[in-house]
């Protein structure tokens, strides 16, 4: 660390390469965490140690509503048992009950249509 830095990957990613300038501020800047999550699976049903089928076979339908599973959601609730607000991951269902992943806990049975979406699905999870 010729630079009086703290030993943090950013930091030491920041100062790789000749362009990094001599004097680099860092000010308790947020970092974004970029995890690679992917689709999901091309398998069609789970199958047991022999090989055979355990499940049916999915539906080959992605999307329910125009939603589908890793998107990030906000839901305004505004009459029923689960009253608020509340953003996070979406799992969707067929049913059009989606259930909302944020922070803390899980929120099940969320219809569709108090849902709007804030980013879609690529495969990817960011965190600050």
């Amino acid at each position: 660390t010729i630079r009086g830095l703290s030993k943090t990957h950013w930091l030491d990613a920041a100062c790789v390469g000749k362009s990094t300038p001599e004097k680099l501020f860092q000010t308790d800047k947020a970092v974004l965490i970029v995890k690679a999550n992917g689709h999901g699976s091309r398998q069609m049903c789970r199958v047991n140690r022999f090989g055979f089928p355990r499940t049916k076979a999915k539906s080959r339908k992605k999307k329910v509503n125009g939603f589908q599973t890793g998107d990030i959601a906000k839901a305004i609730v505004t009459s029923g048992k689960k009253v608020g607000t509340y953003s996070g991951r979406v799992a969707v269902r067929k049913s059009g009950f989606f259930n909302i992943k944020t922070r803390e806990t899980t929120i099940q049975g969320i219809n569709w249509k108090y849902c709007h979406m804030l980013h879609m699905s690529d495969g990817y999870s960011y965190n600050i």
